[in-house]
């Protein structure tokens, strides 16, 4: 019966998809789970289930990240009823940007491929500068997610020079690789092939407008009716915060969207430098994200109040209504993340992706194994929602079976990184996800149905590749 705890984040991703219900699928899955760590005793999983959920604010982490959130919506707020959103889109235009379909997913692309410092900031950053473009040119916010979402871990995991590659290197470090560590991951990035496939699909997506499942049913009902989002749906952000009107008196000026947006991208230089103690690939994401967020609002909420060459456009007092508002807008995504995390400790605690790894054993065909290494990172990132889970897991594991097989060490790395990052971006429970759902003010459910087909499609080619790969060297 040890199978049993893997139930817990199977069923409430299996229900969300199912009935699209995403808070109760996840309130089962998570009552399932310490149900189980109870004994089987579902009155004292309710009990446990208070309790994870409130341990989620003692990691300093999953605080900070949830803070963000909030504040995300009250710089949205701010943003949009300055006019700056506005005055982007005529800036944008004037210059050819964004005026067709290709152009605004190319735009997309563009600028996730540009923020590559912090995962949560690349989703938050293509969500406000795209989701104009989009709207007006009638493609769904599904698809605008989608964009949020690819190029945000494929990307971070792709161009290292950021927490994520120190994260990594501390991984290899724990194993005794340091003298070579550099160069084993520079290495392992050539096979980290469902980041690099996701990045190229990606833009390929983009440049020829190609598309199937129920992403091209998403774009023909936006094609056709102008619906952005379907019948239904639960955006991950209260649309009287996305729609809200320039205050009367805006010049709706693109600076008004450009200077929080570059406070935001520079204090995020300045975190990671702060945090990591003069070593930026050594600072804390969760809090480098935190200070950019709080920094463009209060910049924002400084320079609508001055008389820059034109009458203040909002007083402090203002501001600061906006920013609640806009907080506020966002009690649905605080609300996911927490049961996400909580569900993640949940599938931690009955020690779920260790049991994964000891069902691959330690008989299999050293050919078949980068393949089936990233196939159980695929599974363990998916279904607790995390990349450096994944990675945590199954470096241990890996690197000294690849060792021991004599299967190149890098090849076995970039396995590891495709496994862990396919389930960061195509995972319900994931935060990058989420957070993407946010930015594009989609529903979440809905991005991960029309995402999912496009996310195992790369899957399974980077699987050919990792299996070729093995044959091969």
């Amino acid at each position: 019966m040890d199978w049993i705890i893997l139930l817990p984040p199977i069923v409430a991703i299996v229900l969300a998809l199912w009935t699209k219900e995403v808070f109760l699928s996840l309130f089962a899955g998570l009552w399932l789970g310490t149900t189980i760590l109870a004994g089987g005793n579902p009155i004292l999983g309710l009990r446990g289930l208070a309790d994870e959920m409130v341990a989620v604010f003692t990691d300093a982490g999953n605080t900070r990240i949830i803070l963000f959130s909030l504040l995300v919506g009250g710089l949205m707020a701010l943003v949009q009823a300055s006019g700056g959103v506005a005055g982007f889109i005529r800036w944008a235009q004037r210059r050819g940007w964004g005026t067709t379909r290709r152009g605004a997913e190319v735009l997309a692309w563009v600028v996730g491929m540009l923020i590559f410092i912090e995962s949560s900031i690349t989703c938050l950053v293509v969500g406000a500068v795209s989701r104009p473009f989009f709207d007006r040119l009638r493609l769904p916010r599904e698809k605008l997610a989608f964009y949020c979402d690819t190029t945000s871990a494929p990307v971070c995991m792709s161009i290292p020079l950021n927490g994520w590659g120190a994260y990594v290197l501390g991984l290899l470090a724990a194993q005794g690789i340091t003298a070579g560590a550099v160069s084993l991951l520079a290495t392992s990035l050539l096979f980290n092939f469902y980041a690099l496939f996701a990045i190229a699909f990606t833009l390929v997506l983009a440049l020829t407008g190609w598309s199937f499942g129920p992403m091209r049913r998403a774009e023909e009902r936006a094609a056709a009716t102008g619906a952005l989002l379907r019948e239904g749906a639960i955006p991950m952000i209260a649309e009287e915060v996305v729609e809200l009107k320039p205050v009367p008196g805006s010049r709706e000026q693109a600076r008004d969207l450009l200077i929080p947006l570059a406070v935001m991208i520079g204090m995020i230089f300045f975190g990671l430098y702060v945090t990591g103690e003069g070593d930026p690939m050594r600072g804390s994401g969760s809090t480098s994200v935190l200070w950019a967020v709080g920094a463009a609002t209060g910049v924002a909420m400084v320079l609508y109040a001055l008389p820059l060459g034109r009458p203040p456009l909002l007083s402090l007092r203002a501001s600061m209504g906006l920013v609640i508002k806009g907080s506020s807008g966002m009690v649905g995504v605080v609300l996911l993340v927490v049961l996400a995390f909580a569900l993640g400790q949940v599938s931690r605690a009955l020690e779920m992706g260790p049991y994964v790894v000891g069902l691959v054993g330690a008989h299999t065909p050293s050919w078949w194994l980068p393949g089936l290494v990233f196939l159980v990172g695929c599974f363990v990132s998916f279904t607790l929602g995390s990349s450096w889970t994944a990675f945590a897991i199954l470096m241990p594991i890996a690197l000294p079976l690849a060792e021991g097989l004599g299967v190149p060490q890098p090849l076995m790395l970039g396995a590891v990184l495709s496994g862990g990052v396919f389930g960061d971006h195509a995972s319900p429970l994931s935060d990058t996800s989420i957070i993407s759902s946010m930015a594009a003010a989609s529903d979440h459910v809905d991005h991960i149905n029309t995402q999912l087909p496009y996310a195992l499609l790369v899957a399974g080619l980077a699987f050919i590749a990792f299996v070729v790969a093995g044959v091969v060297l």
